[in-house]
């Protein structure tokens, strides 16, 4: 058994608990926040029936389902559920074809064990609406329930629960909606409150650097006709964007729309997107009140 606690000083900072029962990171790892009341058991599929021989498998949960999205290359497949008793539900679904793409898991559940039915249901409600937004991953739930039938301080509650899952389930390596790479990207002490802008051949764009990345914002739009400089990885990417709902048709034939905001790995990828061709973001990027290249910007801030 192994234990490794995760944390950081700061106004914001979060000490996350992660316990490894048999010492290993590739087996079933729990995970815990100081002050939570959650808990997060996640292991591979060949762990399940030791998982579901723990006490907390038998609780009132949610649970996630993870697996290769065969339609995507690279992308992930997930489904989310709830279920009086985790453990039931999950045998369920071993002896269920459709949910047979999942190698890993991950269960959530109380530590006093006070979740009830109405409080998973909320919760599953949350978990799939934000993953929606996310847009990082394929969802395998054919609906989007929307439950709030709950009392105000409960919904209260809960929406703190999730707020401490947005936390520990990338930790546990299920970045669903986590890293918000579909959500508005906020400055705070750790982020960028500067705005950049580049525009290019009737496409124009606005974007943030944030803790995801380089995250271009809603409403932002992109060169519809590529160059023959346009990397041929760049395209697929676009191509997958699309795909996704999160590039659609602009005001006119010439340009795409950014349905969401998306977060690039970095500036050089987000100007290819935008432009449809080769570009080299430190150089193109400018900050949006002064002009400034982003790379003169970057620099000033390293010091």
């Amino acid at each position: 058994m192994e234990q490794i606690e995760l944390g950081a000083r700061g106004a914001n900072s979060r000490s996350v608990r992660l316990f490894l029962p048999d010492g290993t990171a590739h087996g079933l790892v729990v995970g815990e926040i100081i002050n939570w009341t959650g808990k997060a058991l996640a292991a591979p599929r060949g762990r399940l029936p030791e998982l579901l021989k723990r006490a907390e498998a038998s609780r009132t949960g949610v649970y996630i389902l993870s697996g290769p999205d065969p339609h995507r290359s690279g992308g992930l497949k997930v489904y989310i559920g709830e279920g009086d008793s985790v453990a039931a539900r999950l045998r369920i679904h071993l002896r269920s074809e459709d949910k047979d793409f999942f190698d890993r898991l991950v269960i959530i559940v109380s530590t006093d064990d006070n979740l009830t039915k109405a409080h998973a249901r909320y919760l599953e409600s949350q978990l799939i609406r934000f993953t929606r937004q996310s847009g990082i991953v394929a969802l395998a739930n054919d609906t989007e329930p929307d439950f709030q039938r709950l009392p105000e301080s409960d919904r209260a509650d809960m929406d703190y629960f999730v707020d401490q899952l947005r936390l520990v389930l990338p930790i546990l390596g299920f970045d669903l909606f986590g890293s918000s790479r579909g959500r508005t990207a906020e400055p705070d002490d750790h982020t960028s409150d500067a705005v950049f802008a580049f525009s290019t051949a009737g496409a124009s764009a606005t974007a943030r650097e944030t803790d995801d990345g380089f995250v271009v914002l809603a409403g932002s739009t992109a060169r519809r006709m590529g160059t023959d400089t346009f990397p041929a990885g760049y395209r697929a990417l676009r191509d997958q964007l699309i795909q996704d709902g999160r590039l659609v048709d602009g005001a006119t034939p010439e340009v795409y729309r950014f349905a969401a905001d998306v977060a690039f790995a970095s500036p050089s990828a987000a100007a290819s997107i935008v432009a449809a061709r080769s570009a080299s973001g430190p150089r193109e990027w400018k900050v949006s009140t002064t002009g400034r290249l982003y790379r003169d910007w970057r620099a000033a801030r390293l010091g």
